[in-house]
């Protein structure tokens, strides 16, 4: 169990993922309901209120920065990188539109394959930059230093 709530990289991951799953099952339940508004508006609005609850919990439990970064920072700056995984997620939909039809199970088959290619690179950013532990200088470790640092 102390593995689990430790800052080792790999534990930071599972966290990550753990949240990624209970994120995007809100993201997907949004995109269901309001699926017949349009797949890019369904879209939108699941990524929305699924990047707030993710920043949030990426905040308290997978980077336990809830002492050292504050509910707007981790909100501005995790909801930076979450406008890159909407983008892909909207281009994607975009791309695909005629090939995948209004079918809503392509929809989230093409945004859970977008959001797991993001996922990765999401996470060392959210490490390494948002959510990253203050040097010994006072500054933030950056990229690859703050996961060799763990």
């Amino acid at each position: 169990m102390a593995w689990a709530r430790s800052d080792v990289p790999s534990a930071q991951l599972v966290r990550f993922a753990g949240t990624g799953f209970i994120t995007s099952a809100v993201q997907f339940a949004v995109f269901l309901l309001l699926v017949d508004l349009g797949h890019q508006l369904a879209n939108l609005a699941g990524a929305v209120m699924s990047s707030i609850l993710a920043n949030e919990l990426h905040r308290r439990v997978t980077f336990r920065a809830g002492g050292r970064v504050t509910w707007l920072t981790a909100q501005w700056e995790g909801g930076a990188l979450a406008v890159v995984a909407l983008a892909a997620t909207s281009a994607a939909l975009m791309v695909l539109g005629d090939v995948m039809g209004e079918a809503w199970w392509a929809g989230i088959l093409v945004i859970t394959s977008v959001n797991a290619i993001v996922g990765l690179t999401r996470f060392v950013a959210l490490r390494s930059w948002v959510f990253s532990r203050p040097s010994p200088a006072g500054g933030r470790l950056g990229g690859v230093v703050a996961i060799a640092a763990s």
